[in-house]
């Protein structure tokens, strides 16, 4: 589970939960369901609108992924594929099938069952690379739907607004009701740039994050993958993945 994702989205929530709760009137003043109907409602339908209903129904489960995921560091993928190697090379290739049943990233066990195979290691990059490009678009789609989303909200709420004012306008009969009318319509606006900017923006930079991190690791898988197809000497697989890490890290572990 990622806690930076937990802990930074409960943060936020509960610095602006206690803004709000300081001031006059607290929290219920700032509950208002025909605006927070305008903003969100408009805002995902909006989105259903500018996106084919193939790329919104792994969505869901893109959200889920990058919320839950187990971090796994480079470092922790080369002493794997290490080990990895090291089995293969003592044992065989046929030694690492009973190895799979532990594995959780289906993506390192299908490059893992290609090598069991006997797959050739021009077919076994092939493949796995496709793989990962077609990750790395699903990964972009999200990235591209929580952006839209993060422009949507705000004009909603600056339409929501629009809309408070106009009926306000409607009526000026009694001049003390304008105050409570202004403050009425400007709850779309601050609706709008709360789920711009504590949500559908932050999760979209996460989304382009975890899709930066998981590319550099399944380059690195398929490095390694393809190392171990070859045949090659557990310790010039591990110096050549070090070529993934940064400086820094690469200093430590020499270290």
């Amino acid at each position: 589970m990622d806690l930076n994702t937990l802990i930074g989205g409960f943060l936020t929530s509960m610095i602006v939960l206690v803004a709000m709760a300081s001031g006059p009137g607290g929290v219920g003043i700032f509950i208002d369901v025909p605006s927070l109907a305008i903003v969100f409602g408009g805002t995902i339908g909006v989105t259903m609108l500018a996106f084919p209903g193939n790329d919104l129904k792994p969505f869901v489960k893109i959200m889920l992924v990058t919320a839950m995921r187990k971090k796994v560091t480079p470092t922790e993928e080369i002493d794997r594929i290490v080990d990895y190697a090291n089995l293969a090379r003592k044992e065989g290739l046929l030694a690492l099938e009973a190895k799979l049943e532990s594995v959780d990233d289906t993506f390192f066990s299908k490059g893992i069952q290609l090598v069991i195979d006997g797959f050739g290691d021009d077919t076994v990059r092939d493949i796995m690379e496709l793989e990962a490009e077609w990750e790395k678009q699903r990964h972009e789609t999200g990235r591209k739907i929580m952006d839209q989303m993060g422009a949507f909200a705000p004009a909603f709420g600056m339409i929501g607004t629009l809309v408070g004012l106009v009926q306000m306008l409607q009526d000026l009969s009694d001049p003390s009701s304008i105050g409570i009318g202004m403050a009425t319509a400007l709850l779309t606006t601050l609706y709008g740039a709360m789920g711009a900017n504590m949500l559908f923006i932050p999760v979209a930079g996460k989304l382009e994050m975890v899709a930066k991190q998981g590319s550099l690791l399944r380059s690195l898988m398929i490095e390694g993958i393809v190392a171990i197809q070859s045949g090659e000497k557990p310790q010039l697989i591990k110096e050549k993945l070090k070529g993934f890490l940064a400086p820094s890290v690469r200093e430590q572990i020499e270290a």
